[in-house]
């Protein structure tokens, strides 16, 4: 870690003061104004001290989307709530690697080579980078937005970090998800979701969606991309196939959520989303994590390791618990579905126009 230390010592600083203490004043005065001003200049630097504490993070966010943005608000919020503040004590590098693999590992590179005190990698492709990176340094390495950090091997099935490296999971609510897709569409029964076949973390979540479906009488129906160049055409074949659609944070097909809503509402295929930014942008509704938090919870995790009170290596991933319904009633009018009574009063927002990007 990058610190200046401001030594004094109480002696030395009360010894100053005799020297210029006035020659009219009692024994008893002299004393107190000594220590007057000796406990005002000990508490001077101490904040000058703890001021002159300093780092440099690291922020490599993979693609650009509300969610990921909104995890990058929260970790900074939660590094403030910590005494680490940017423009105070902190240095922000921020980079984004739209979406490209290679990129990422080419911005963490750059972070190792600049000397970072951490990379804070959000999304499990700027995760998985970052921990090639660092893997022979000792900068640690905090994520957040990873659905399976397991599955991407940053952690072992315990939960403990495979190296200097620990975050936040998003793992998806989906139990709640189906629950609320059956409750929206009593007569669905096929789900269709679009998903990049090199994202660890998209894979992972449809095999719990597979293994949940049946209880709901739902079918999965999978479509694999591998570009953002691959979605108009997947979108256009999936919702030929589908009563609906259940969309991931798979970050390529979030950045294509404009093309995959376009085709969906010209089949009148309700698209569900996966948390709020993408119920806001025109999904029909969702049971998602709030990314604010989340990102909060990594800053105050990312704090710890930089003041020294823990190793990244030492603490296991955290998970964001619980879902929060989101709804979009222009969306649902648009489609021509109702949502059951209750569902404006249960969710946590309710958007009545659509704020698409």
């Amino acid at each position: 870690m990058k610190k200046k230390t401001i030594a004094f010592t109480l002696a030395a600083m009360m010894a100053a003061v005799s020297l210029t203490a006035g020659c009219g004043q009692t024994t008893a005065q002299q004393t107190e104004a000594r220590q007057t001003e000796a406990q005002q200049t000990a508490t001077q630097a101490a904040a000058e001290n703890e001021t002159a504490q300093s780092y440099t993070i690291g922020i490599s966010q993979f693609a650009e989307h509300g969610s990921l943005d909104n995890c990058r608000e929260g970790f900074l919020e939660g590094l403030k709530e910590a005494g680490i503040e940017e423009g105070v004590n902190l240095t922000v590098l921020y980079d984004n690697a739209q979406a490209d693999t290679a990129t990422a590992g080419l911005i963490s590179d750059s972070y190792v080579s600049e000397g970072v005190d951490m990379i804070c990698a959000i999304a499990t492709p700027a995760a998985m980078s970052a921990y090639n990176s660092c893997m022979d340094t000792e900068i640690p390495v905090i994520y957040t937005a990873v659905s399976d950090p397991v599955g991407a091997g940053l952690a072992a099935a315990d939960g403990t970090p495979e190296g200097n490296i620990t975050g936040t999971a998003d793992t998806l609510p989906v139990e709640a998800q189906l629950k609320m897709i059956r409750e929206v569409l009593p007569d669905a029964k096929r789900i269709g979701i679009l998903y990049t076949t090199s994202e660890a973390n998209s894979l992972s979540t449809i095999e719990t969606y597979k293994e949940l479906a049946d209880s709901y009488g739902f079918e999965i129906v999978e479509k694999g991309i591998n570009t953002l160049a691959d979605v108009d055409m997947a979108a256009a074949d999936l919702v030929s196939e589908v009563d609906c659609i259940s969309n991931l944070t798979d970050n390529t097909v979030v950045q294509g959520l404009q093309t995959v809503l376009a085709k969906a509402n010209g089949a009148k295929i309700p698209v569900f989303g996966s948390e709020v930014e993408q119920v806001k942008n025109g999904c029909l509704a969702a049971e998602g994590i709030d990314y604010v938090e989340l990102g909060r919870q990594t800053g105050a995790m990312a704090a710890k390791v930089l003041k020294g009170e823990a190793e990244a290596s030492g603490m296991p991933f955290e998970v964001c618990e619980g879902a929060n319904l989101y709804i979009n009633t222009q969306a649902a009018a648009e489609l021509g579905i109702a949502f059951p009574e209750h569902y404006e009063k249960d969710a946590l927002e309710v958007f009545d126009e659509i704020a698409a990007e």
